[in-house]
């Protein structure tokens, strides 16, 4: 029996380091750059399961499904984009494990989408920081706030969408 938990559980993160990966792929090869946004900036589709993981698993889920991608960035894209992904992913993981012991007393879905998404923007500009050898980056704060505000704001609605189906959806997986 405590086997069959443990295999649950873990066909649960395969599938949504799967899914998040996948997510993280289709934006990456198929989302060009748009011009009005900051440049390389992505809706960050991937980190709507993160989230998902932290508030309907566990938040170990969520630092699992944070380290697949960094993993994932290493082999696909190199050291570069990795360090761009640890940094980024890594505080906004850190901020929504905090984050969600307010969710639904002081903040919703929406304002945790949005805190996490200012976080993610700001580890990956501290990385690009530390990268290039400059602060001249920081500049470039205030583009990623607006744009934070936006994907952070649409990663709340889906997850609202997604709270009223997650019990039928890992319904198989309930350990």
């Amino acid at each position: 029996m405590i086997y069959d938990k443990k295999i649950k559980k873990l066909s649960l993160y395969s599938i949504l380091g799967a899914l998040a990966l996948v997510l993280s792929l289709f934006e990456s090869v198929l989302i060009p750059d748009l011009p009005f946004l900051p440049a390389g900036a992505k809706p960050g589709l991937s980190n709507i399961v993160t989230m998902f993981s932290a508030f309907f698993v566990s938040p170990l889920c969520a630092v699992y499904i944070t380290a697949i991608k960094v993993l994932f960035a290493f082999i696909t894209r190199g050291a570069t984009a990795a360090l761009m992904s640890f940094f980024g992913g890594f505080l906004s993981t850190a901020a929504l494990c905090f984050l969600i012991k307010l969710e639904g007393k002081n903040l919703s879905f929406i304002g945790i989408g949005v805190l996490c998404a200012f976080f993610h923007n700001a580890g990956q500009l501290s990385a690009a920081c530390l990268i290039s050898g400059t602060f001249l980056l920081l500049n470039y704060g205030k583009y990623l706030v607006i744009f934070a505000l936006i994907s952070g704001f649409l990663t709340g609605i889906i997850l609202n969408l997604l709270k009223a189906k997650s019990e039928k959806i890992f319904k198989a997986f309930i350990f």
